[in-house]
């Protein structure tokens, strides 16, 4: 994976709102490249290896499913679904896959930005450390990788990685208190300290309070 500035793969072939999605993300210092079919993003996978994949689930032509089977199998990139649907299949499809994130249409950007941060957090983790024996196999086969739950821009815990709301409640507090992810992981161990709570409590607190404030109707 490449040291420079991490770039995320945009993907949905609704012209609208790979525009606005893309937009938010460059805003919020996020650097982008996008596609709009499953053709053009696997070469752009390619060329830039992106360390992170947003893929609208279906589209015509080759799928979202379809470009991260490829990413699954033949590159390091994270990936991330898009979705209009919120059904149990549609989300066991995805984790199945290995989906870090799973974003439901239609998308506030600003709440979804914490979520795109910790699914680069939790790539960068995964590739920053030696992987257990197994693990690369089971990432091609899809299993391999935590899967955040359905919401709004936002995410429930997973059984699949214990830490999974400490990475995305640093992303709240990166996108919050604009911080670097390691400075916000220690504002959030600090905090815990001051609140005598374990790291995991109070991560898991932070991320059930974002999805009640997402889960109210506008």
């Amino acid at each position: 994976m490449s040291d420079e500035t991490p770039l995320v793969l945009v993907v949905d072939d609704d012209r609208l709102v790979l525009a606005t999605l893309c937009a938010g993300l460059r805003q919020a210092g996020i650097e982008v490249v996008e596609a709009d079919n499953g053709d053009e993003a696997i070469l752009l996978a390619r060329r830039h290896k992106p360390h992170l994949a947003i893929l609208d689930m279906r589209m015509q032509g080759k799928s979202g499913m379809d470009v991260a089977r490829y990413l699954a199998a033949n590159t390091h990139t994270g990936f991330m679904f898009l979705s209009a649907f919120n059904d149990a299949e549609t989300i066991a499809e995805a984790t199945r896959l290995g989906a870090l994130g799973y974003l439901v249409k239609p998308l506030d950007v600003k709440q979804i930005v914490p979520a795109v941060r910790a699914a680069m957090a939790q790539v960068a983790t995964l590739h920053s450390a030696p992987a257990p024996a197994g693990a690369q196999q089971g990432r091609r086969e899809g299993t391999h990788g935590p899967a955040v739950g359905p919401a709004h821009g936002s995410a429930h815990g997973s059984a699949h990685d214990p830490r999974h709301d400490e990475y995305v409640a640093a992303g709240i507090l990166m996108e919050r208190l604009r911080l670097d992810f390691d400075r916000a992981r220690d504002a959030l161990r600090n905090q815990a300290r001051l609140e005598e709570a374990t790291v995991e409590a109070l991560a898991t607190s932070m991320v059930e309070a974002a999805n009640r404030l997402n889960s109210i109707p506008r």
